[in-house]
């Protein structure tokens, strides 16, 4: 059915699949959310920044 080194090169494209089917599962659910949040709260707090030093400005 298989050569040795046929078999060796299926054994090395299956871990290269596996590698990038948990890799893309991990950035889906973790790293993508966190970025998307993270980046969310940082543009909250600069509007809020902003809002702050108009109200400053005006009362000044």
């Amino acid at each position: 059915m298989f050569e040795f080194d046929q078999y060796l090169g299926f054994l090395a494209f299956l871990t290269i699949l596996t590698i990038g089917f948990w890799l893309m599962i991990f950035l889906l659910t973790f790293v993508i959310p966190y970025w998307i949040g993270g980046s969310l709260i940082e543009r909250l707090k600069e509007i809020k920044e902003e809002k702050k030093a108009k109200r400053e400005a005006s009362t000044h």
